[in-house]
C-alpha cells in the first residue's frame, strides 16, 4: 500500500493535527499514542505546535512505511499493519466473551488465556513450544486435553482474525483412561433421603433423573413459561441447552405431581434466578451428611441413572439421544460407554 506523506493542519480552536489518507479514507491524529510514542504537539505553546506537528507527521510516516500498526481512535480495530500473535488471541477472547456461551465456558476461556499470558515471550510470538509450556503443567491427561481444547478455540479464532498459523496443531492430545460414571443402584432410596434434607435439591434431582435435564443450567434456569399449560412437556430453545438445538422433553407423572405442589413464581425455584452455584452448594452440604452416597456419585448421577433406565427399557440409541438432548448419535454412544451398561450379552460370547 502506497502511503502519502501526512499533511499538518490547524483546527479552528488552534489545535494542530496531521491528516493522512489510507485506503481512500481520511484519518486525523492529534498525538502519537496510536503509533506508540509520547508526542503531543498541542501541549506546547501555540507558536511551537506546527513545528512539533511536523515531527509527528515524520514519525507517523516512518512508522507506517516500516509496516507498523495504526488502530482506530479508542479502538483496537486495525486500519493498517498487523497485530502481534498475543494481540490476536486477546481479540479472539473478546469475541468469544461476546458470544452466547455458558458462564462456565467463558470462565474456562479466560483461564487458559491467563495461562498463556503468564508465559508469553517478549516479542509476543506464540509458538508450539510456548503452548507446550502451558500444557506440560498438567500431569492428568484429562486436564491436559481440556486446556488444550479451550486454547485451540482461542487460537483458531485468532487465525481467522489474521494470525498467521495455529501452533497447537503441531501438538498431540494425550490418551486418557475411560472412567465409569456412577449411577444409583436404588434411585428411589436416594431421592427419598434427599427429600428429607432439602426440598429444592430433591426437585432438582427429580427433574435431572425424570427429564434428563442438566442440573446446573437447564434445571436451575427453568421458568414456568418453559412448560406447556398441562405440564406435560418442557420446551427449551437451543440457547438454553448444551447441544444448541431446540429441545422438547416429556414430563413423567411423578415429576408433574411434585411440580403441582410448587407455588407459581417466575422461576421454578423462586421469583429470581438462583445463583450458578446454588445446587452445587446444596449438593456439597448433602454429601457431607449422607450415609448412603457412594464414592464417585454426583448430582449428574441422576442423569446417568435416567439414561440407563431409558436404554435398558427401549434398547434404542436414537431415543436415548432425543431424551438426553445430545447433538448426535455418536455423542450418545460415547456417553453410554461411560455408564455401567454392558454392550454384550452372554448370548453374544463364544460357544463350545
Amino acid at each position: 500500500m502506497t502511503i502519502k506523506y501526512p499533511k499538518v493542519c490547524v483546527a479552528s480552536n488552534q489545535k494542530v493535527f496531521i491528516s493522512l489518507y489510507l485506503n481512500n479514507k481520511r484519518y486525523r491524529l492529534y498525538n502519537g499514542k496510536r503509533i506508540g510514542i509520547e508526542l503531543n504537539p498541542n501541549t506546547y505553546p501555540s507558536e511551537q505546535r506546527i513545528s512539533y506537528a511536523n515531527v509527528l507527521a515524520s514519525k507517523v510516516y516512518e512508522h507506517l512505511n516500516r509496516g507498523g500498526n495504526l488502530t482506530m481512535f479508542k479502538s483496537q480495530e486495525l486500519i493498517v499493519g498487523r497485530l502481534t500473535d498475543f494481540e490476536y488471541v486477546e481479540k479472539a477472547l473478546q469475541n468469544k466473551l461476546k458470544g452466547d456461551y455458558s458462564t462456565k465456558y467463558k470462565e474456562m476461556l479466560r483461564f487458559v488465556f491467563n495461562q498463556l499470558s503468564n508465559v508469553i515471550e517478549a516479542n509476543n510470538t506464540i509458538s508450539s513450544k510456548l503452548v507446550s509450556s502451558v500444557l506440560d503443567k498438567y500431569s492428568s491427561g484429562t486436564s491436559f486435553n481440556t486446556v488444550k481444547r479451550h486454547l485451540n478455540v482461542l487460537l483458531k479464532e485468532a487465525v481467522q482474525l489474521g494470525m498467521e498459523r495455529n501452533p497447537i496443531k503441531e501438538l498431540n492430545s494425550r490418551k486418557t483412561k475411560a472412567v465409569l460414571h456412577k449411577p444409583f443402584e436404588s434411585t428411589a432410596d436416594i431421592l427419598n433421603d434427599i427429600k428429607k434434607f432439602n426440598l429444592n435439591l430433591y426437585r432438582c434431582c427429580l427433574l435431572t433423573y425424570g427429564c434428563l435435564l442438566r442440573p446446573h443450567r437447564e434445571v436451575r434456569e427453568l421458568k414456568w413459561t418453559d412448560f406447556t399449560k398441562d405440564l406435560d412437556y418442557i420446551k427449551l430453545s437451543g440457547s438454553r441447552n448444551k447441544s444448541g438445538r431446540n429441545r422438547i422433553v416429556p414430563v413423567p407423572y411423578y415429576v408433574k405431581e411434585e411440580l403441582q405442589k410448587i407455588g407459581f413464581e417466575t422461576y421454578l425455584f423462586g421469583d429470581k434466578l438462583p445463583n450458578k452455584d446454588y445446587f452445587s452448594t446444596l449438593w456439597g452440604r448433602y454429601k457431607k451428611q449422607s450415609n448412603i452416597l457412594k464414592e464417585g456419585q454426583t448430582l449428574y448421577s441422576f442423569r446417568h441413572s435416567g439414561a440407563i433406565d431409558i436404554f435398558k427399557r427401549t434398547g434404542s440409541l436414537q431415543k436415548l439421544q432425543q431424551a438426553m438432548g445430545h447433538s448426535s448419535l455418536n455423542v450418545s454412544l460415547t456417553y453410554l460407554r461411560g455408564l455401567e451398561v454392558p454392550e454384550l450379552n452372554e448370548e453374544d460370547m463364544p460357544v463350545i
